[in-house]
């Protein structure tokens, strides 16, 4: 009778533990500790040709930003495609797959050094060496740390601020433009409803387009984690005034497994970055992945859905990093 007990103990007890287990979180896999380029934060990303693409960046505040081109078949490998491109505001530029090209706009200059400045040029790619402006002054003004996203076949561009270093607060935007070629820009709003902001997310999901957290840097710095969406870019509708996750700037979103997704970022007062996962359907309701194993806290990393995963690259992690990691979240595994 005992041995029976014993083993029907066991029994449940084992598939107690086998139900937990098919309940925890996936882990991050660290793909690779160096990628081959420079250690860097702000970089633009894409995925284009079944590669993932990095466009310079920022290593210091008193140096030029890189203009180097880097894409890589695996997140392991990486090949530089071009040393030099003909752009130069590479610094938090804003960057796009559109018309099976690759497209990158506006950006920061020179850092904290003289002649910086911030730009409202366009450029599309579809091989990364040869580069065509399509727009050497956008409709929009010169701007860093824009939301941009590609809805209802059209290149949009969400706030964002005109100076990086040096502004105040008329630096900062909340306007919202769009393009069906990069040449031509249409403002659909000059007042989004949404406080101007930089250094903010924007996604596409469930037929809308999202805004979510953001604020400013200097001189007066502020965060916010608010989520907005609209499905015209001219009516927006506050869907939570104070998500689950902190306030912050410098983060990175995706769109998988039907999810919004809010990864890293830093805040202020205290200085932290912060190396927390979020996800939501509806951008309201926010749940955070907890994973066993996964990145150092970073913010301005770049971030990708590849090969039915999440990557994330580079960033700020206190230094600079290279690394590249993933996640693969099982289909089905979310109960909702």
């Amino acid at each position: 009778m005992i041995k029976q007990l014993s083993g029907t103990l066991c029994i449940l007890l084992c598939s107690a533990t086998f139900a937990v287990s098919q309940d925890k979180a996936p882990n991050w896999v660290k793909v690779t500790d160096h990628a081959g380029w420079q250690p860097r934060d702000s970089q633009g990303e894409l995925v284009y040709k079944d590669r993932l693409w990095i466009f310079g960046g920022w290593f210091d505040s008193f140096k030029a930003p890189p203009r180097d081109v880097w894409s890589s078949p695996d997140g392991k490998t990486w090949k530089l495609v071009a040393k030099e491109a003909p752009w130069k505001h590479s610094d938090l530029p804003m960057t796009l797959v559109f018309k099976d090209r690759m497209w990158l706009m506006g950006g920061w200059y020179n850092g904290r050094l003289p002649g910086h400045s911030a730009s409202s040029e366009v450029w599309s790619s579809t091989d990364g060496v040869h580069w065509d402006q399509a727009a050497k002054r956008a409709g929009w003004s010169p701007r860093i740390a824009a939301g941009a996203v590609v809805f209802q076949d059209k290149m949009w561009i969400l706030g964002g601020t005109e100076d990086y270093y040096f502004g105040d607060r008329k630096s900062l935007k909340n306007d919202v433009w769009h393009s069906a070629d990069g040449k031509e820009w249409m403002q659909a709003t000059a007042n989004a409803g949404w406080s101007p902001r930089a250094y903010h997310q924007a996604v596409v999901h469930g037929g809308k387009m999202w805004v979510m957290g953001g604020g400013n840097y200097v001189p007066e710095y502020h965060a916010l984690n608010d989520v907005w969406c609209s499905d015209d870019g001219v009516r927006w509708t506050q869907v939570i005034d104070k998500a689950a996750w902190p306030p912050r700037l410098w983060f990175s979103s995706v769109v998988y497994r039907d999810r919004m997704w809010v990864l890293g970022g830093w805040s202020n007062k205290p200085s932290k970055n912060w190396g927390d996962v979020w996800h939501s359907r509806n951008g309201k309701d926010w749940q955070q992945l907890r994973s066993a194993g996964a990145w150092k806290a970073r913010h301005e990393h770049s971030a990708f859905v590849f090969q039915d995963k999440v990557w994330i690259a580079g960033g700020h992690a206190q230094p600079l990093s290279s690394e590249v990691w993933s996640l693969h979240v099982p289909r089905g595994w979310f109960k909702d």
